[in-house]
């Protein structure tokens, strides 16, 4: 999508500080961290949310999860432990509609409880 913020990070039109890359995922800072450690994660085929990954190629949630998983573990924060978060439509706070997932950490994290 030409007008997709995250689809310009991905085609290198819009500088990011990239945390981890392979052929089908990106990382990358978040510019208005929420914790400590703020990243965020697509996947280089774009969809507008989970829903729409789900069902056009549930696929491609493996192939960000198995990213987040391999970067959590390499970075450190496996080990002290970390927050993944989506967003899906206006009320529950997505504003970029290109599936994307925040992995928080880095300090120790309120609410959500257990």
């Amino acid at each position: 999508m030409s007008d997709c913020i995250f689809c310009k990070i991905i085609n290198n039109e819009i500088p990011s500080t990239r945390v981890y890359e392979d052929e089908f995922v990106i990382g990358f800072k978040d510019l208005n961290p929420l914790a400590k450690e703020h990243y965020l994660f697509i996947h280089r085929d774009h969809s507008e949310n989970i829903n729409d990954i789900t069902d056009s190629d549930p696929a491609q949630l493996s192939d960000v999860f198995k990213a987040i998983s391999k970067f959590t573990k390499d970075s450190g924060l496996a080990s002290t432990g970390f927050r993944v978060v989506t967003n899906q439509g206006v009320d529950g706070g997505q504003t970029v509609f290109h599936t994307h997932f925040h992995v928080l950490g880095g300090e120790k994290l309120a609410g959500f409880g257990s």
